[in-house]
């Protein structure tokens, strides 16, 4: 009779001190205030919306088991003599922390379930973030007031490419030894401070050191960090904006439609995080990835046959492989453009297009309103064929960077296959870029059409003349005003200004290349009808 009395007053008394540590931060911190805004915050239905929880699903899989990993990892460059389970390197000379990632693999209890895990974790967690990135460009949704918020997703995309190199050259394998090779190429074509760099990275000639435990620390502290404070600062952020959402009838720039956050989005979104986990783990234990032992340990005179980098640095090997050779003096300094070239003025230059891309098409707009719904891809049709020549001039250089394994497999001449990519990186771009473009145009078209005649029934009927029609379902009032709110008018273009103003004439010109198209497709109006099918939201 005591125990239940006792279970009692313990409840009560850590209820007591449950309310009174409440009441004590809600008087000195806004607690109940930015709860009850938090738990009604709302958040869309749709899909497309998730692939930013993949994305920081994926990030805390990845500390989860790089926490585990620290534990064992020995990041040393120092030699030692191999003798662990793996037999055919056993008495070998290796490093340390060669030595340490085979003993992850062999000895340590769910060590290699775990190392692979967090490599998958890495892979998925990059590509997330990029598939989220093209979700946001295709709709629109970078656009004021959401520029910053676009550019802390840019730094974050590059920082997490930083963290998958730096973690993928720690073991010290052969194929990892190779990248940081390329590495210190790279850094030795930088004029005047190259040499500088490379013996500041590796701690003397190549291979030097120090360059694994420099890696190490800026794998699991620097750049970690640098990651969490950008990704709480990037949801701090969506908080204050509220999220974007499709257009239809009810939704407007000025009101934010969806599921609270609790306790149906909270449910939702703690079903993908188990999701995302178990498939991660269960990849981990079924896929081989990166298996350190059968490249063998580093050394610097062999390079492994078909050596591939993981993907999201693939597109650097690839434009390394077709950059010609070419070397210029210049006050007794030699640059050599390949591998500067590729390997640091492209990419310089792609992250400076994404960074800058808001502002320039606020430019040409010259719309300083703030936009909360999405657009449809069709919708802005120069907009989407950029973005598809984009993607398409990364893929060209992804599959570039496998050409000799292309070469070997499909049996055609290198040079011929080198040539091939060289023509298509600067072709196919503008080939996906017009068909894009027309594309979209004739869906908007399209558009147009069931909004002026209805949706086709696919049946023909014979008038009493004889002759033959399509027939047509009448759309909806509700249909009608969904079509047209996600197919509104795009921005005029841009009027040129006085002659002289060169600018301005400029800014007009890019504003009619932009929109002309776009706007010479207008969707039929109905007075009144998207008040009236608002309600129905």
């Amino acid at each position: 009779m005591l125990l239940p009395r006792g279970r009692a007053r313990w409840r009560n008394e850590a209820g007591e001190a449950t309310r009174h540590g409440y009441r004590t931060l809600d008087r000195r911190l806004p607690v109940s205030e930015a709860a009850r805004e938090l738990l009604r915050k709302a958040f869309p239905d749709h899909w497309s919306f998730l692939l930013g929880e993949l994305a920081l699903y994926s990030f805390a899989v990845l500390l989860l088991t790089g926490v585990y990993l620290t534990l064992f990892f020995e990041p040393s460059m120092a030699q030692t003599v191999y003798t662990g389970s793996y037999a055919p390197l056993r008495g070998a000379p290796v490093s340390e922390a060669y030595a340490s990632v085979l003993d992850i693999s062999f000895d340590v209890r769910g060590g290699l379930l775990v190392r692979q895990t967090h490599h998958w974790a890495a892979l998925v967690f990059v590509a997330a973030i990029a598939v989220h990135m093209l979700r946001i460009f295709f709709t629109g949704a970078f656009r004021r007031p959401r520029e910053v918020n676009w550019m802390v997703g840019v730094t974050l995309f590059l920082l997490a490419t930083v963290e998958g190199f730096s973690g993928y050259s720690l073991p010290d394998d052969l194929l990892s030894g190779t990248g940081l090779r390329i590495t210190e190429g790279v850094m030795l074509s930088v004029p005047v401070i190259g040499t500088y760099l490379a013996f500041f990275a590796f701690g003397g000639e190549y291979p030097g050191e120090d360059v694994v435990p420099r890696l190490y620390s800026l794998h699991i502290l620097l750049v970690p960090g640098l990651l969490v404070g950008l990704i709480v600062l990037h949801l701090f952020l969506i908080v204050y904006h509220k999220h974007t959402q499709w257009a239809s009838p009810g939704r407007t720039n000025r009101n934010v439609a969806g599921k609270p956050l609790f306790p149906q989005y909270t449910a939702k979104s703690a079903g993908l995080f188990f999701a995302v986990t178990g498939v991660l783990v269960l990849t981990g234990g079924l896929v081989q990835v990166n298996p350190v032992w059968a490249y063998g340990p580093y050394r610097p005179d062999k390079v492994s046959f078909g050596s591939q980098p993981d993907w999201y640095v693939g597109f650097l090997e690839g434009s390394l492989r077709l950059m010609p050779g070419a070397e210029t003096t210049v006050a007794g300094h030699t640059v050599a453009w390949n591998p500067l070239v590729p390997a640091l003025l492209l990419p310089a230059a792609v992250f400076l297009v994404l960074y800058a891309y808001p502002f320039f098409e606020r430019w040409i707009t010259h719309d300083p309103g703030e936009h909360h719904l999405c657009d449809r891809p069709r919708d802005h049709p120069v907009r989407t064929g950029l973005g598809a020549a984009g993607v398409t001039f990364y893929a060209v250089l992804l599959a570039a960077g496998g050409q000799d394994v292309l070469s070997h497999v499909l049996r055609i001449p290198l040079e011929g296959l080198v040539w091939f990519f060289r023509v298509a990186l600067f072709l196919a771009p503008v080939l996906v870029f017009a068909v894009t473009k027309r594309l979209c145009l004739a869906l908007r078209e399209r558009d147009a059409e069931r909004l002026a005649e209805g949706e086709p029934t696919g049946e023909v009927r014979q008038s009493v003349e004889g002759g033959f029609q399509p027939s047509h379902r009448e759309l909806s009032p509700y249909e009608r005003g969904v079509l047209r709110a996600r197919a509104r008018q795009v921005p005029s273009p841009l009027e040129p200004g006085p002659e002289g103003r060169r600018v301005r004439r400029v800014r007009a010109a890019l504003s009619r290349w932009y929109y002309r198209d776009a706007a010479e497709t207008p969707m039929p109006e109905r007075p009144g009808e998207l008040e009236r099918t608002g309600a129905r939201e």
